[in-house]
């Protein structure tokens, strides 16, 4: 990299910290008044400025992560051009209420993680990704145009605001047919199952790229579903939403656990929390999707940009099965209904008996797993085992808490944040069968059936050209 592009980068890296400052600045003292709108073209709330921070935080972490990381590296200055481009249409997105810019934003964001995905323009797998991802990309963008300008053609007006108020005045046939293709675009950007390929063969990009990517890319189907809420409410697909959610993050969790690479763990990783996002889009909790994308993003850009961490240079070694005592299962289950029962009480979810018990049905699974996690390490003394959990997870789920109801109150002025839904049988169908794979996988019983396994490992493959076997070169 030149001195020039070097002192280019520097200042994009500087503007993007300075950038999110301004955001979290704003959107802490003004997180009430914000109310914005721009001749049809942008409209800004406080929803606006939230995903705004979020994004300028990403894309400032990673920049600054890259300055190191990507030294020496012969695209350095193009990988930083196309952040900036990224995090530029993701802003706008956000930010659009004119159709056009809303879809031109959502076309740019593919178009921008497509060259990220390939910026190494020597290695040909790496543009094998790229297109193959693009296609994939396009594909959404066609989708959501056509969703979108249904709808604009009915309605007469050019404007998402316009669109939304408008809803009630078209057939349920328009709406349906707009709503099943804004879906389609949505399941696409977050890999949701069987448009997951492209996440998994899209490890040839650069770390700090993966990073992003799975930080603040395949998130922004989450905004997209939150703004046009009002359209499923409308229509009733929600439980769409809901069945192809939890399927794949059934399906992702038990992929994850075929993998033998970092970042492909990490791929199926992500898939399966892009189904969970889904799914509380599917229970009508719209504000916990937010939640759920905002936290995944830091959770899952750490684990990118520490990954190398976690390559050990020594032999493979032979998997541990599992051996689990009666009184550790206790402790994971006793555990699990503790940190329920204080989601419950912090955030008032679970206390009625509505799609809203699913919310703590996850923050019970997740607190029994990781409990697992910390019962069955042999380095641990028995005290650390009794008081690790307790102290861990009351300070995690009391964060959760207060971060989830922050985000409520910054959404109160958007439509149908939060609406439970009446308990119905596919829910706890779902639910039941959630509990029965979480236990499989412990117990590791999928193992013990070829054809199970023979099949989720089929289909948690990249594409055949992106695997470092371009033109019959491989390494």
């Amino acid at each position: 990299m030149t001195t020039s592009e070097n002192h280019l980068s520097k200042f994009i890296n500087s503007s993007l910290w300075i950038l999110f400052l301004a955001n979290i600045s704003y959107l802490i003292v003004k997180s009430n008044e914000i109310d914005w709108s721009i001749s049809g073209i942008f409209r800004v709330n406080s929803f606006t400025i939230l995903i705004w921070t979020v994004v300028s935080f990403f894309s400032a972490l990673i920049n600054s992560y890259s300055q190191t990381y990507l030294q020496g590296f012969k695209f350095h200055a193009r990988f930083t051009r196309l952040t900036l481009g990224f995090t530029i249409s993701v802003m706008l997105f956000v930010a659009s209420d004119n159709i056009g810019l809303f879809i031109l934003c959502w076309f740019a964001m593919g178009y921008f993680m497509a060259k990220l995905i390939g910026a190494d323009k020597d290695w040909a797998e790496a543009q094998e990704a790229s297109k193959f991802s693009f296609r994939y990309f396009g594909l959404g963008t066609l989708f959501l145009a056509l969703g979108i300008l249904i709808l604009a053609y009915n309605c007469r007006c050019f404007s998402l605001s316009e669109i939304t108020a408008g809803l009630g005045t078209l057939s349920s046939r328009i709406l349906l047919v707009s709503a099943c293709l804004i879906i389609l675009a949505a399941i696409i950007q977050s890999a949701i199952y069987p448009f997951h390929r492209w996440l998994l063969s899209a490890m040839t990009a650069p770390t700090p790229a993966s990073a992003l990517m799975h930080a603040g890319f395949v998130n922004a189907a989450g905004i997209l579903l939150t703004l046009f809420s009002t359209l499923f409410f409308a229509t009733g697909t929600l439980t769409i939403l809901f069945v192809i959610g939890g399927i794949t993050a059934i399906i992702a969790q038990f992929t994850k656990l075929l993998q033998v690479t970092v970042k492909q763990k990490l791929a199926c990783s992500t898939i399966a929390q892009m189904g969970f996002m889904i799914m509380q889009c599917g229970l009508g909790f719209f504000n916990a999707a937010v939640v759920h994308l905002i936290l995944h993003g830091f959770y899952k850009a750490y684990l990118f940009l520490s990954s190398g961490e976690n390559i050990e240079a020594s032999a493979p070694e032979k998997p541990a099965f599992l051996h689990i005592k009666p009184l550790q299962a206790i402790a994971v289950v006793v555990m699990g209904l503790l940190g329920a029962l204080l989601f419950a009480a912090l955030t008032g979810k679970g206390t009625s008996v509505n799609s809203s018990i699913f919310l703590t049905l996850i923050v019970a699974i997740t607190v029994g797993q990781a409990t697992y996690n910390i019962v069955k390490q042999k380095t641990m003394k028995a005290f650390q085992k009794l008081f690790l959990p307790i102290v861990l997870f009351f300070s995690g789920i009391v964060s959760y808490a207060l971060i989830y109801n922050g985000v409520t109150k910054v959404m109160k002025g958007m439509p149908n944040v939060e609406v439970p839904s009446s308990l119905s049988f596919l829910q706890i169908s779902f639910g039941v069968a959630f509990l029965l794979c979480f236990f499989i996988m412990k117990l590791g019983v999928y193992r013990k059936v070829p054809f199970v396994y023979v099949m989720l490992l089929n289909v948690s493959q990249p594409f055949k050209k992106t695997i470092l076997m371009f033109n019959k070169k491989s390494i």
